[in-house]
């Protein structure tokens, strides 16, 4: 039976990543008191996932502006990250920290291993400043994800932290109604 990380706490871990061009410790102290990504993909050199954290490259910028710092994680190791940034056009523009983890700890704690290879599934969490999963996404590995929906997701899960008592609906974008759940509404919607 597998249970949901949803508004769970992450547990703590350490590792260390390649980040603009040094290797660097990360723990999960560095997500305290900010929004993070905590981005997981089966293995550098591969196909799918240089497409995937290109596109996160992408927004990255706009993902800074809200306060959001992401990380990515595969059970490679931060020598393996450099190798990949330092060799690859598409993944030398990610200014993200990659974090390597080759023990799988990392990769256990979010329940995203894949045991009998050794790597990770290609999963997505969304972590608030208190350290609390938010949003918590696992695909297939052949199924590449999109950042462009990942933003959506973090702003309405800011926006119900900042809005107590409001919900955002489906497809809501900033600007847009949110609803605030209550008797009234109900069958109503």
């Amino acid at each position: 039976m597998t249970t949901s990380l949803i508004n769970t706490t992450i547990k703590p871990f350490t590792a260390t990543a390649y980040h603009k061009g040094e290797f660097v410790p990360v723990s999960s102290d560095d997500l305290a008191g900010k929004w993070s990504v905590v981005m997981f993909y089966p293995a550098d050199f591969t196909f799918v996932c240089p497409t995937e954290l290109g596109d996160m490259a992408d927004y990255y910028a706009q993902l800074q502006e809200m306060g959001v710092e992401v990380y990515s994680v595969s059970t490679d190791t931060h020598f393996t990250h450099k190798a990949w940034h330092d060799s690859s056009d598409t993944i030398s523009k990610i200014d993200f920290p990659m974090i390597g983890d080759p023990t799988g700890a990392i990769t256990r704690n979010f329940g995203v291993m894949i045991e009998a290879d050794g790597l990770a599934l290609r999963g997505t969490f969304v972590i608030n400043p208190e350290g609390e999963i938010k949003v918590s996404e696992v695909h297939d590995l052949g199924i590449g994800r999109s950042a462009k929906e990942l933003v959506r997701k973090i702003q309405a899960a800011q926006y119900v932290a900042e809005h107590d008592g409001e919900v955002c609906p489906a497809a809501w974008q900033p600007g847009e109604e949110t609803l605030a759940p209550s008797l009234d509404l109900v069958g109503k919607i």
